[in-house]
């Protein structure tokens, strides 16, 4: 009786080892120097959250399991930007008003790299979004190759087994470009 109260939650944990997936590949370093994403708090906060929404957009639609692993990613995504605050020397009177403004810009987010996503093999839509969020303030970014690279990572995430990432294992497809 005790195994099974104390036994981690399988989504839980799928969502966390996710999460670690997405943020270490979210660090490469070609990120910010080939497709001059601003190595900043504002331009890794973009990388991280296209990581996760990618991931996220792939669960969409597959079940029960897939929804609520899809939910731990998210979940962990949060704790991430709270610990993240944190180590900065957020205060933690401070930490609930920035973890909101967060909260509510992921939710956009989303909501923006959905319908662009939906509106594929046009990227007017995605290429929009990217200069806005990820390449704000950037004079001549690379946005089509950044397309590239969420075009490919996106088939290479439909080819994964459902199975993988319920476990909690994902390829991200390595290298952009």
């Amino acid at each position: 009786m005790f195994k099974r109260l104390f036994r981690p939650d399988r989504s839980r944990t799928a969502g966390a080892a996710l999460y670690a997936q997405c943020a270490a590949a979210a660090r490469t370093p070609v990120f910010y120097q080939a497709l001059a994403v601003p190595d900043t708090v504002e331009g890794r906060f973009e990388i991280y959250a296209l990581h996760v929404l990618l991931v996220i957009d792939r669960l969409r639609g597959e079940g029960e399991q897939a929804s609520a692993v899809s939910q731990a990613l998210f979940d962990a995504l949060l704790r991430g930007l709270d610990d993240g605050l944190r180590e900065m020397g957020v205060g933690d009177l401070s930490v609930g008003k920035k973890m909101r403004k967060l909260g509510e810009a992921l939710y956009g987010r989303a909501r923006n790299l959905d319908r662009a996503l939906a509106a594929l093999p046009a990227t007017a839509e995605l290429q929009e979004l990217l200069t806005r969020t990820v390449y704000a303030g950037v004079e001549a970014p690379p946005v089509p190759q950044l397309i590239g690279w969420i075009e490919a990572t996106r088939a290479k995430l439909a080819g994964q087994p459902l199975e993988q990432l319920l476990e909690g294992h994902v390829d991200l497809g390595g290298q952009p470009l």
